[in-house]
Order: structure tokens, then sequence, then C-alpha cells
């Protein structure tokens, strides 16, 4: 059973502050996401909506058709993993893996064990006596194990150090390979984990940006790189993102589509012509000026 979630006209309101603005999109079952936002662009209210910590000020969320807001059945199908403060939290990482196997009815604690090994996680220690890089791996063992038919990742792994990070997107792709469930990645760790994504949503200050394949998404930009003279030249009139020099060879993102007459162009200029970064076109799509 894939868990299509459906958002229509979503709006979140602290107070007098609206986090959320009138937010609608469509996530189909069995993808993996990226959603990506500026501090404070809304990420974490979004997917509290989603995971029924609260309630939303106006407009819906359905997950398979029905409002999961304090429906059981719909709600232990979906896990929110964000980063905690376990300073208080005396109990011990096996203890911990044995209270979400207790909550979550596809928790695999072979799947577990298999984890444990992978990040090293020691199952006598108590939860607060781990440091900050240990427990965002139990965070991400917890999460992966459960295997919610809809996962989420709220920076979950920012306590990790480069080399068990990329432990944890390699484990991720594998068993969304063999077991694939909706997963969605909140992230500012954009050019790191790009590649994980089969989509992309971008919020910015609470309001919707877009939501597109990441493949399409990459495409409305290119990088143009070559003599310097040669790639001011045909830049030249195009929305510019990022540049980098090096000696007379020079690279610019540009934003916006290249038609083949474009590319035949910059190839007979002796232009290189590649993919522009997700990262450059989200740092574009929610900057000020946009």
């Amino acid at each position: 059973m894939k868990f299509d979630v459906e958002v229509n006209n979503l709006s979140l309101k602290y107070n007098d502050y609206e986090a959320l603005k009138d937010l609608s999109f469509m996530l189909e079952g069995g993808k993996v996401y990226g959603l990506l936002g500026r501090n404070g662009a809304g990420k974490t209210s979004l997917l509290s909506l989603l995971a029924s910590f609260r309630e939303s000020t106006k407009g819906s969320i359905k997950i398979t058709g029905e409002n999961p807001f304090e429906n059981a059945d719909i709600m232990q199908n979906v896990h929110l993993i964000y980063e905690k403060d376990y300073k208080d939290e005396s109990e011990k990482v096996k203890g911990m893996l044995e209270i979400i196997e207790r909550y979550r009815p596809n928790f695999d604690a072979e799947y577990a064990q298999y984890l444990v090994k992978r990040f090293k996680l020691p199952l006598d220690k108590a939860v607060n006596k781990l440091s900050r890089g240990m427990q965002s791996a139990l965070n991400v063992t917890m999460g992966l194990a459960s295997r919610a038919p809809i996962t989420i990742f709220d920076e979950a792994y920012l306590g990790m150090d480069a080399p068990t990070r990329e432990i944890f997107y390699k484990e991720l792709l594998a068993d969304q390979a063999e077991r694939p469930r909706t997963m969605i990645l909140s992230t500012h760790l954009v050019s790191e984990m790009d590649y994980l994504f089969d989509e992309v949503i971008i919020i910015d200050k609470g309001a919707f940006v877009l939501h597109e394949e990441y493949e399409t998404l990459i495409s409305r930009g290119a990088s143009i790189t070559g003599a310097a003279e040669e790639v001011d030249d045909f830049v030249s009139g195009m929305t510019q993102l990022n540049e980098q020099q090096l000696g007379n060879t020079k690279a610019v993102m540009v934003y916006g589509y290249l038609s083949e007459k474009d590319k035949q162009e910059a190839l007979q200029r002796g232009l290189e012509v590649g993919p522009v970064s997700l990262q450059d076109l989200f740092i574009h799509l929610t900057s000020e000026e946009v």
C-alpha cells in the first residue's frame, strides 16, 4: 500500500505569526523528497503538521485519503525523526530501540541490529552518555528501522561527522531500493544530499516556491565553463547564479533554459555545458531579490 500525501491550502499561525501560508502539494508514495528552505522558512512547522504533532490553522492534510490528526491507524505509520536534547535520557540504547519496536508496527529488529553495528552504537550505554554524533546515529537508526511508510528526517543527522553521514546516505538508498517508502528529508546540506532526492520541495517564508522532480529542476539552469572572455560573452544577458575563476578558466552557473541551438553555440566556442547545482538554484530561488 502506497502512502500518498495530499496537502491543500495549509496554513499555520502562532498567535499573530503566520508560519505557513496556503501550501498545496501532492506527495506520491514510495519516493524520496528533499524539503528545502532557509532558516525560519517553516520546514519544521510543516513536518510537525504532517506528523500530527499539531493541528493546522487552516487547510487540510490527507494521508491515504484520511485526516491523520488523532487518527491512530495513520499516525503509527508516520514517523518524524528530529534532533533531540537527550541530556535527561538515562534509558540505554537497547531500551530505546525496544520502545520504538513497541509503537511502530513495521519495526524491523534485525535491521536495527544491523544498523547498530554499522554505526558502532553501544547497546548497553545510556543515551545521555553518548556523544552528539552517536545520538544522531541512534536517531537515524530508529527512523530507518521503524520502516514507517512515511519516514521524515528533520535535520536528524546534524551531529554526525561526514563519514557517518555517508553511511546513513548509503543505508537509506539501499533500504529504499529494497523496501520503497515515502521519505522526506529536511536539510541544509543541499550540495551533500541532493543525489538522494527523487523530487524537491522548496518553501520560503512559509510560502510555497516549487515542487519538481530533481532532474527537471536542475535542467532549469546550466554551468558554462571555458576561457573567461568566451564565457563572459556567452552568458551576457543571462541570469547568473555563481561564478568561479582559476587563471583564464571560468565557470558560471546560469539560470534559464538553454536551447539546443544555445548548447551548440557554446560547443562551437569551445565551452563546456554542464548541469547547474541544486544548491545554487535553491539560493537563487529563495534570495531576497526573487
